[in-house]
C-alpha cells in the first residue's frame, strides 16, 4: 500500500472548525490518484498531513508503510513535493537550483540538462529563476521534485500557469513515472488533468470526500446514455439523440447515418466537472 487514511481530522491551531473531517482513502504503489476540489476544500491540508509538514491529526495515516505521527528524516529521500507555489532560489540559474537541490539527498539523483530537456528549459539552463515566468518556475519546482527518483511524488495544482504544450510535457512525464512504479498524488481543481491521467479521483469539498472512483466509471454512471449525432443537411446543421441501447438496430439513426453526412458523432458520458457539481453543489474552481 502506497498511501492509507483512515478517519482524518485535523484543525489547525486555535481554529474552530475542523478542515478535514473523518476522510477516508487509500492510494495503491503505482496508482496516479488525484483529490479533487474547490479552493479551501481541505486538499492541500491533506497533502501537508501525508508527507508530514503538518502533525497534530486524529486517526491513521500511513504512507509507504510508515505512521506519519512518527516520521523521520530518511522519509523525505522517498518522496518528491512541488507546491502550488514554486519554492526556488530566484538568484541561482535553474542548474544551479537542480544542483543544489541533488546535494541534499544521499542517493543518487537524476541527470538535470535531461530533466530540463524534457521540460523545455535546456536553454534556460543557465538563466537566473527570477528572470523565469510563472509557466517556467512551475516547470522548473516540478523537476526538483521528482529529482531524486522518489516512491511518492505530491503535487499541488500541477499545471497552474502552464500553457497546453507544457501541460502535455507534464502529463506525459507522469505516465512515464507511473509505468516505473511510482505513486504520484494529485491535489487539483483542474479536472481536465484529473481525467486524462487518473486512474481514480476523490471528490472533496468542505473538508470531507464524498466519493472515489475511476473517471471512466464516474463519467460511465453518472452521464446520459445517448448519442448524439450530428449531419451536414445542404447548408444546415442537424443534431439528433438517440438511446446507446439497441442502437445498432435502431432505423431512425441507421437510416440518419446512411443518407446524410456526418459530422460528429459523440456518446454524452458527463464531466468530471459535471459530476462534481451535482454531487456536491459546489464548481471546482
Amino acid at each position: 500500500m502506497g498511501i492509507l487514511v483512515k478517519d482524518l481530522n485535523f484543525t489547525y491551531p486555535g481554529a474552530k472548525q475542523e478542515v478535514v473531517k473523518g476522510i477516508n482513502f487509500e492510494v495503491e504503489r503505482g496508482e496516479i490518484f488525484s483529490l479533487l476540489g474547490p479552493s479551501g476544500a481541505g486538499k492541500s491540508t491533506v497533502q501537508k498531513i501525508l508527507f508530514g509538514l503538518l502533525k497534530g491529526y486524529s486517526g491513521t495515516v500511513r504512507v509507504l508503510g510508515r505512521d506519519m505521527s512518527r516520521s523521520k528524516p530518511d522519509f523525505y529521500e522517498k518522496i518528491g513535493v512541488a507546491y502550488e507555489v514554486p519554492n526556488l532560489y530566484e538568484r541561482f540559474t535553474a542548474l544551479e537550483n537542480l544542483r543544489f537541490f541533488a546535494s541534499l539527498y544521499a542517493g543518487l539523483t537524476r541527470d538535470p540538462h535531461d530533466l530540463l530537456e524534457r521540460v523545455g528549459l535546456e536553454d534556460a539552463a543557465n538563466t537566473r529563476v527570477g528572470a523565469f515566468s510563472k509557466g517556467m518556475k512551475v516547470r522548473l519546482n516540478f523537476i526538483r521534485a521528482i529529482l531524486h527518483d522518489p516512491e511518492i511524488v505530491f503535487l499541488d495544482e500541477p499545471t497552474s500557469g502552464l500553457d497546453p504544450s507544457s501541460t502535455r510535457r507534464l502529463k506525459d512525464i507522469l505516465l512515464e513515472e507511473k509505468q516505473k512504479g511510482k505513486t504520484i498524488f494529485l491535489s487539483t481543481h483542474d479536472m481536465f488533468a484529473a481525467e486524462a491521467i487518473s486512474d481514480r479521483v476523490a471528490f472533496m469539498v468542505y473538508g470531507f470526500i464524498k466519493l472515489v472512483d475511476s473517471p471512466r466509471n464516474l463519467k460511465i454512471e453518472w452521464g446520459e446514455k445517448k448519442v448524439r449525432v450530428e449531419c451536414r443537411l445542404k447548408k444546415d446543421l442537424l443534431s439528433q439523440e438517440f438511446p446507446v441501447e439497441g442502437i445498432g438496430e435502431n432505423p431512425a439513426f441507421l437510416s440518419l447515418i446512411r443518407e446524410n453526412p456526418v459530422e460528429t458523432i459523440h456518446t454524452q458520458e458527463a464531466t468530471l466537472e459535471d459530476i462534481f457539481i451535482r454531487l456536491t453543489g459546489r464548481e471546482l474552481k
